[in-house]
């Protein structure tokens, strides 16, 4: 069975932890990506080259690798460059994500290149978009996989409705696999994610984002004793 074979119509689970939290440590993330694979994930998406090292010890389902680095006066951080494609094909994973929109990156940097470096590496390519065009100029210039991650991250997608279903749906038909990332909270979405055309989902925050969740039940009841 292939890569995109294993993870049709499945889960994928984002397992990342912003900078400074506690859950910031490969061992811990490394854990977290074992369970979420132990409790039936079909799929990991993870960051930083460390991460991956620690999390490819412990698990054996196709991983997504990604690099996130702000580079002065860019705004795409997500794989920008094939300084951070060359580092995530060393790990070894089997899909490589960067940032599909049409914002510029430093050296000139396309899309096209970027899949192009990813494919010479062996790997297969995702596409995280924001907009429908995003994800035309990707699978033009030949990348696997589109996916809605970027939709509400750029100036033009400032709080888009997410799930992004109106971009899942026009992603489908492109001839790559389409994955819906990005703001799916509970397992109706995931449904409905499928059901418009997504060929797989990637949902991280609800499962992995303690911190996120501890809000969720904190909150209420911090306005229930204020009332």
């Amino acid at each position: 069975m292939n890569v995109l074979d294993a993870l049709r119509g499945k889960l994928i689970v984002s397992v990342q932890a912003k900078d400074g939290s506690a859950l910031d440590d490969p061992v811990v993330l490394a854990a977290l990506a074992r369970e979420a694979q132990d409790a039936g994930a079909a799929g990991l998406r993870m960051q930083g080259v460390a991460n991956i090292a620690a999390a490819r010890a412990r698990t054996s389902v196709p991983m997504i690798g990604i690099i996130k680095r702000a580079y002065p006066g860019f705004e795409p951080y997500i794989t920008a460059t094939p300084v951070e494609v060359e580092a995530l094909l060393a790990t070894g994973v089997e899909i490589v994500a960067f940032d599909a929109t049409g914002r510029p990156r430093p050296g000139g940097v396309t899309v096209a290149s970027l899949i192009a470096a990813i494919h010479a590496g062996g790997a297969l390519a995702m596409a995280d978009c924001a907009e429908a065009g995003d994800a035309e100029r990707a699978a033009a210039a030949g990348a696997d996989i589109l996916g809605s991650t970027l939709r509400g991250y750029t100036k033009e997608t400032a709080g888009a409705r997410l799930p992004a279903l109106d971009l899942v749906r026009a992603m489908t038909g492109k001839g790559a696999f389409v994955i819906c990332e990005g703001g799916v909270h509970a397992p109706a979405q995931g449904r409905a994610a499928l059901e418009a055309g997504a060929d797989a989902i990637v949902v991280g925050t609800a499962i992995t984002g303690v911190g996120w969740l501890v809000r969720e039940f904190s909150d209420p009841l911090a306005k229930r004793r204020e009332s």
